[in-house]
Formats: C-alpha cells, structure tokens, sequence
C-alpha cells in the first residue's frame, strides 16, 4: 500500500483554515466609488445580508458631504446600498476610504474607484487593512497585481477546491498522469470560468456549490478502491473526471470573478489576470505536497496502517459534510 501521509500535514493545515464550513459560499464584498461629474459621486455597497455583515459601515472621507441615500434594495442573498455624495474639485486623490467592523469580519472588499474621464483601479480590503488612500491613476502593474493576488488568494483559501486537487493527487500513478490530470482540470475550469466572466453562460449559486461538494464527495470512494487494488475509469483515467469536474469548479471561480460588477472594458484583462493567480495558486499547492511527498521519502518517515486512511477519510467526511449542508442550503432547510 502505498504511503501518502506526506498529506497528513496538508489536510490538517486545511481543517484549521479560516472558514472550511462554508469554503467559497461568501463572495468577496464590493464597493464602487463613481465620480459622475466634477464635484459629485455616486457610491454602491454590495453586502451579504447576514446579520454579521450588516455590522459592516463605510468610513467616508471628511471631505465627502451626503446629497442623499442610502437607498436599500434587495438582491439575491445580499443588499444593495446606494448614495449620492458631494466631493470639491480634486477630492479623490488623497482621501482615506474605509469600512468599519471589517477588522473583525473574515471578509473581502473589491473597491473599484472610477473616475469621471471612465478610468478605473481596483484595491482590496481585508480584516489587516480595512482602509486605504485613493492613489493618483495607477499604472497597468497595479492593476495586474490586483487581480492576480485576487486569483491566487482564491484558490488558497477555497478549502473545496484544494480537496479536490488533493483528491486527484492520491489517485494518480505517476508524475505524467499527474501533469495530464492537472492540464485536464486547468483547461476545463479556465473554459468555464471565461465563459462564465464573459456573460455567455451561468450557474444558479446554490445547485453550483452542492455541484462542487459532490465532486470531492466523489473522489472519496474512488480513493478507497484505488487504495484497494481495484479500477475504475477514475483510476485509469483520472483527467477524464478532472476535466468534467473542472467545468464545474470553473464556474465557482467565476463567482469571486464576476461578483466585481466589472465593466466590459474591464472584463478580459481582469479575466486573464485573474487567471493567472489562480493557476499559480494551483501549482504552489501541487508543488507543496510534492515537496511534502519527497521529504518523507528522503527523511524513510513510515506511519500506522490506520493512520494511512486519515487524508481519504477526511476528503471523503468533508464532502458529504458539504454535500448535505450544500442541500439543505439549497431546499431552505437551514438558512444560509
């Protein structure tokens, strides 16, 4: 039997990351600052609907005087705020733009900070830095930056979609169906994530996250047989799996993507770039437990017949632990 407990470590390390109940269920919070003229500002704050995140304040420069709102409106699992604010001449560059509580919420704010000549530069905020100063028009860089650490963090923080490129890392043979599976499952998200950024296709929330549990759900079994001898199409052709299940993943990526509210202008650098963080997110992750793999090979580290189970079983709790959250989300069993 062959000894994988190099993945001990990792499936551990994702057990006590920040929010693996929910794994990618809460998108990152978006804010728009839009300059319609010279001396006025319109603002939009998309927030969750949770009760927690409606703790959540924006701190407005002093400069900025409210003319009206904030009007409310509803959408799917989130409230929309909106105003109108006065700002002198020149009062963008330089000012300090903030959200309150934030320091306390495990949560993400895109700003998107448009200006009146219909340039725009993203920032993200997080509990370790709830506020910032508008900058002067950044260059393409920056933006690259952005969007580029916004894919990576992604894919480092969406426990769900590293367990299953666990999943498929213990079902591989050797290091060529590893690099076909791996191509398989970054082809077939980057499809969907395109096509889903881009406006040509959708998929409803909820049914997509029972989707992308199910697919970790999945491989557990299929780890068990392959542990056992046994065969399957799985086994013999894991890209096979990672491609379907990758068109799946895709559209979750999607949803941290088109969540910004990007313009068409914006979309296919953003989409690109995004991209780019994610695949080097995937590969940093892939490269960890090959590292890992290697130093228990060179260090003769040998672990309990039992103990071998413990990464199979936890990939296979978690996904029916998902699974069946995911579908009683879904029929309004529990709230979400």
């Amino acid at each position: 039997m062959m000894r994988r407990l190099w993945l001990m470590p990792v499936i551990c390390f994702l057990m006590l990351g920040p929010g693996m109940a929910g794994a990618h269920d809460v998108q990152p919070l978006f804010l728009e600052v839009k300059q319609t003229d010279a001396t006025h500002l319109s603002v939009t704050w998309k927030v969750p609907a949770s009760a927690e995140m409606q703790k959540l304040a924006l701190a407005f420069p002093s400069q900025w005087k409210i003319v009206s709102g904030p009007t409310d409106s509803t959408l799917p699992g989130n409230v929309l705020k909106q105003w109108n604010l006065f700002c002198p001449p020149g009062g963008l560059d330089g000012q300090t733009l903030g959200v309150t509580g934030l320091e306390d919420v495990p949560a993400d704010v895109m700003v998107r900070i448009v200006r009146q000549d219909g340039t725009a530069t993203m920032t993200r905020l997080n509990p370790t830095m709830t506020s910032f100063v508008i900058a002067p028009q950044p260059g393409f860089l920056h933006l690259a930056a952005t969007y580029t650490r916004l894919g990576i963090e992604h894919i480092l923080t969406g426990v769900d979609h590293l367990l299953f490129v666990l999943g498929l890392l213990l079902i591989v043979k050797n290091r060529w169906t590893l690099i076909e599976t791996i191509t398989a499952f970054t082809i077939a998200h980057s499809l969907t994530l395109a096509v889903a950024t881009l406006g040509y296709a959708s998929a409803p929330v909820n049914p997509l996250y029972v989707a992308i549990a199910l697919s970790i759900f999945f491989l557990g079994p299929e780890i068990v047989r392959k542990k056992r001898g046994g065969t399957s199409l799985t086994i013999e052709h894991p890209w096979i799996i990672a491609f379907i299940f990758g068109l799946v993943h895709g559209f979750g990526f999607a949803a941290g993507l088109t969540a910004l509210g990007l313009t068409h202008k914006e979309i296919p650098p953003a989409l690109l770039l995004f991209n780019v963080g994610v695949e080097i997110g995937q590969l940093f992750f892939v490269l960890i437990i090959l590292s890992l793999e290697r130093a228990y090979k060179v260090l003769d580290v040998h672990w309990s017949k039992w103990a071998q189970w413990i990464p199979t079983y936890a990939i296979g709790s978690l996904g029916a632990f998902w699974t069946i959250q995911r579908v009683a989300i879904l029929f309004g069993w529990i709230p979400q």
